[in-house]
Order: C-alpha cells, then sequence, then structure tokens
C-alpha cells in the first residue's frame, strides 16, 4: 500500500465515524423534543415482520443462491412445523423447539 491509499481509508474511516455518531446522537442534539409521524408509526409495526420475512424467508427456500427444487430439504419442514406450531400456541419458544427437533433428525439423519 502506498500513502494515498492510507490516507484514502483513514478519511473513510473518519468520514464513516462522523455518519455513525451523527446518526445516533441526533436526537440528543435536537433541542425540543421530537415524536414520529402517525404513519411512521404504523409502518414500524409492521418493520419486525417485513425484517423476518427477508432474512429468513430467502434462507428457508434458498440454497446458493437458487430456489430448492427438491422436498428433501429439512428446513421446508421445520420451518412449516415452527409455523404451524407457532399459530397454534403462540409461543416463540416452542416454535423454535419444535422446528428445531424436526430439522435436526432430518439434517443430520438423513443428511438432507
Amino acid at each position: 500500500m502506498n500513502g494515498v491509499t492510507d490516507a484514502w481509508t483513514l478519511f473513510v474511516i473518519a468520514g464513516l465515524a462522523g455518519v455513525t455518531v451523527l446518526a445516533r446522537c441526533f436526537f440528543f442534539i435536537l433541542d425540543r423534543p421530537w415524536a414520529l409521524p402517525a404513519w411512521a408509526h404504523r409502518a414500524l409495526y409492521y418493520a419486525p415482520v417485513a425484517a423476518l420475512a427477508g432474512v429468513v424467508l430467502p434462507e428457508v427456500v434458498m440454497t446458493d443462491g437458487h430456489v430448492v427444487t427438491t422436498w428433501h430439504d429439512a428446513r421446508l419442514f421445520g420451518a412449516a412445523v415452527g409455523a404451524v406450531v407457532y399459530f397454534w400456541r403462540r409461543s416463540v419458544l416452542l416454535t423454535l423447539v419444535v422446528g428445531m427437533a424436526v430439522y435436526l433428525p432430518l439434517h443430520l439423519g438423513l443428511g438432507w
């Protein structure tokens, strides 16, 4: 590496640190209380579900960037049973335990 690259790297690090500090301290910098608009409160209600779907669903139905084309995938059965258990009992812990109880034997025992 040369001096220009090192200076550029330091500049980028300092810039990212500045943006991070500003974003995290934004609410402390304001001189008056700040409230979200009603539409933002409604949108935040759905944000966890959307984030969960955006992270978990691709992990369950895709392998190496391609959609799973066979039923011999333990993730499909574990997720399906977990969803049924959640809608039946409304318990996140029970959903995780039962989903993994279905997933692990299929994955480790059958190699799915």
